[in-house]
């Protein structure tokens, strides 16, 4: 994170075009909760919200199974792709479980959420707390240079620091910066990309932007395609204000296509197809 502002998170939702992505954001979700549905289906639409958000994620993360596969399988014990939607699955689980003590001590929620995404596939000691010198890290599908374990700490403090102190920043600019900062550290052995898309889904939510968790940004990131997400990714590692700018605008057009997949789930209850 390139400014050194005040509230930072606020000096970034001030780059030009962000304020319009906020605002449409903002009308996107305003529009899907008053859905007739939401009024006596919402937790229908919000376990379905979970499922194709935990699809889209593990698909960012070398799985992309169909959403019907996801639905009816019960083992994911099995190769790679298996443990990699099966761990993205358990964390859209757990987020909900970690929304009070995220504004309290994200680091904790952080260590928490590697463990659930773990879930043994990692050395015990090295499950649930930032990589140390020396270790590597497993996380082929992102291949930006990866910063020491002095870096990391600092930052993730850093980061930890943003949160309790809050900022008068829109939800959607906090969390495409939690996401973009947990993405570039990959402060983990593994599972960095599903820990930094299920902490940004815990921004949207704890916010109050979208409290009952029916619009999955990660149904957006992975419709937007693998390429777009790493060209905009490549914005944020940048630390320019354009290309900050296009991250956070990459991330609101994740939410947006994210009420777009919970509108057409709130269609097909309403017409008794779901």
């Amino acid at each position: 994170m390139s400014t050194t502002a005040s509230d930072p998170l606020a000096a970034l939702a001030a780059l030009p075009g962000v304020p319009d992505s906020v605002d449409s954001v903002r009308k996107a979700v305003d529009r899907v909760y008053g859905h007739r549905v939401m009024r006596r289906r919402s937790n229908e639409v919000t376990s379905e919200a979970a499922l194709r958000g935990a699809r889209g994620s593990a698909a960012l993360s070398g799985a992309d199974w169909n959403l019907e596969e996801v639905r009816r399988r019960t083992d994911f014990s099995g190769d790679t792709e298996a443990r990699t939607v099966g761990a993205a699955l358990r964390l859209t689980a757990e987020a909900g479980q970690l929304l009070s003590i995220w504004r309290q001590s994200p680091l904790r929620v952080l260590a928490r959420l590697h463990l659930v995404a773990a879930g043994g596939a990692t050395p015990d000691d090295a499950v649930g707390r930032p990589r140390l010198v020396g270790e590597t890290v497993d996380e082929p599908l992102v291949e930006a240079p990866l910063p020491g374990a002095d870096e990391v700490a600092g930052r993730l403090d850093g980061l930890s620091r943003l949160i309790i102190d809050g900022s008068t920043a829109p939800a959607l600019v906090t969390s495409a910066i939690v996401h973009g900062e947990l993405l570039a550290l990959r402060p983990f052995g593994s599972r960095n990309g599903l820990v930094a898309r299920t902490a940004e889904r815990i921004v949207l939510i704890g916010s109050g932007l979208d409290p009952k968790s029916i619009c999955p940004a990660e149904v957006g990131h992975a419709e937007q395609g693998r390429a777009a997400y790493v060209a905009a990714f490549e914005g944020y590692m940048s630390g320019t204000p354009e290309g900050m700018a296009a991250w956070i605008a990459h991330c609101g057009r994740a939410v947006e296509l994210g009420v777009r997949e919970s509108t057409a789930v709130c269609e097909a209850l309403q017409r008794g197809a779901a």
